[in-house]
């Protein structure tokens, strides 16, 4: 037995400054401009990552950074090995998700659901288009719908989907379940997690038929308890309540929801192969591109073997599935059918892409199903028009960050014809919803000078006179950006 190898001085610095570039926005620019892809922040991680697999025979390798000293498994089976075999010894505390710039964030801890918890599809599919029926209906004038009504819409769809009907307003659950899970492994962790299971008990005591708190609900009545989670990174200690599993499918659901359908749509409507035509493999596609969770650290809390290595008590796991991947394989499972089975997790042994779990997650199965029925809504009637940022099939980028991304949702037999992003047409399409802003401010301001009160005095008069030109300024402006829009189209 021996110990993992540890990278060269060179290696580690490399890598490191990979990591430190995250907390610069715009240090991929000039590379990407030029086509450099190897130089980005991502590129270079993986190019040292590739490297260390040759070098150490794929073998997972410790790396010196300056957010800590990590063993990183070089590959996705060395990874998912390593880590059943923690989770198996039950070696493993409680993860955390380390974010681009090194900060580290609790995760919800990972909750089983049971077989039969997940609603059947018929279930689902109603209740599910209503919420996403909202959300169009809120498309701007250019039917683009921008991530300030996307991302309340299908939270909203989630809890509806997941706790049941009466929860689709209760906007303070998701609140208080983003709370919670912040505060994992801190002290104030039990008192955030006794109020997220009272804020969760009604809808069990009485739950919807077509959600998933109905199954839970109907065990609690019944004084079952959901089984405790071995890939939870600590020994069983007794049964988990069904709010419990409850929340953490709501926190998987939320996620899928809003950040993997909302990536899958963008790749549909860029035309990536694999994810035009099929929402399955459009979702597939975007959990292997971009992983909500890219890197999760999971520290060793006992000493375990794995393959003839010895990992010592101390050690911190650096599961990275969003730095693993090689960019050359783009679209190299597209179709396949092999990305949509690797997403679901409860089939396979790997770490789920949307919970951290270690050995696969079936809540993330139910996840992945709600997040397909939200772009097949959104694709059967039109393909969607992706208006930014810039993406073609050919040249997938490394990152997606969700806020960035602005899908036009056309409505069947009544909407523009699709432009692709990074052209003059979806350039005119954003200069309108420009333009359309700036009227709405103008109202805005001229309401407010308006409102008695201003003519008080001096000042007052003079601060209304200020509101009424900012007015017309943004009037003007909205005027010469249409004007603009109407040349881009031509």
């Amino acid at each position: 037995m021996t110990t993992p190898a540890t990278a060269w001085p060179l290696e580690n610095a490399v890598f490191s400054a990979a990591m430190l570039a995250h907390r610069l926005p715009w240090a991929d620019a000039p590379a990407r401009a030029l086509g450099l892809d190897s130089l980005t922040r991502e590129g270079a991680a993986r190019k040292v990552l590739a490297h260390l697999r040759r070098s150490r025979s794929g073998r997972p390798v410790r790396l010196r950074t300056p957010f800590g000293s990590f063993l990183v498994p070089l590959g996705a089976a060395g990874t998912a090995g390593l880590l059943a075999e923690a989770a198996a010894s039950h070696a493993l505390a409680a993860a955390v998700r380390l974010d681009a710039a090194g900060r580290r964030h609790g995760l919800y801890p990972h909750v089983p659901l049971p077989p039969d918890g997940v609603p059947p599809a018929a279930a689902l599919r109603g209740p599910l288009a209503e919420e996403l029926e909202k959300v169009a209906a809120a498309r701007r004038d250019d039917h683009a719908v921008p991530w300030e009504v996307w991302r309340p819409g299908l939270l909203r769809a989630a809890r509806r989907v997941v706790a049941g009907g009466a929860a689709a307003d209760d906007t303070l659950l998701t609140e208080v379940l983003l709370r919670t899970a912040g505060a994992a492994g801190s002290r104030a962790y039990d008192g955030r997690s006794a109020a997220l299971n009272r804020r969760l008990a009604p809808y069990l005591a009485d739950p919807d038929p077509g959600s998933a708190a109905a199954v839970l609900g109907r065990g609690r009545a019944a004084g079952a308890v959901v089984p405790a989670a071995r890939t939870q990174g600590v020994p069983p200690s007794g049964e988990v309540r069904p709010e419990e599993a409850l929340a953490h499918t709501l926190a998987v659901v939320s996620e899928a929801a809003v950040t993997t359908a909302l990536q899958a749509l963008a790749l549909a409507a860029a035309g990536v192969p694999g994810a035009a035509d099929d929402p399955a493999g459009a979702v597939a596609l975007a959990l292997d591109h971009f992983p909500p969770l890219e890197a999760v650290v999971h520290p060793v809390r006992t000493r375990f073997v794995w393959d003839g290595l010895v990992i010592d008590a101390g050690t911190e796991i650096l599961a990275a599935p969003g730095w693993l991947r090689d960019p050359a394989d783009a679209t190299a499972h597209a179709g396949s059918g092999g990305g949509r089975d690797a997403a679901l997790g409860h089939d396979h042994d790997g770490p789920s892409p949307l919970c951290g779990s270690t050995t696969g997650c079936s809540a993330t199965a139910f996840a992945v199903h709600v997040a397909e029925e939200i772009v097949r809504f959104f694709t059967e009637a039109a393909r969607p028009a992706l208006l930014s940022p810039a993406l073609t099939p050919d040249r997938m980028p490394f990152t997606l960050a969700p806020h960035t991304v602005l899908v036009a949702l056309p409505a069947a037999g009544a909407v523009p014809r699709a432009v692709r992003a990074g052209t003059p047409a979806s350039s005119a399409a954003l200069a309108r919803a420009g333009a359309d802003r700036l009227d709405g401010h103008a109202r805005s301001l001229a309401a407010c000078a308006a409102a008695t009160g201003w003519d008080g005095d001096e000042t007052g008069e003079r601060f209304r006179m200020q509101l009424l030109e900012h007015a017309e300024r943004c009037t003007r402006a909205a005027s010469d950006v249409r004007a603009a829009a109407r040349r881009l189209a031509d």
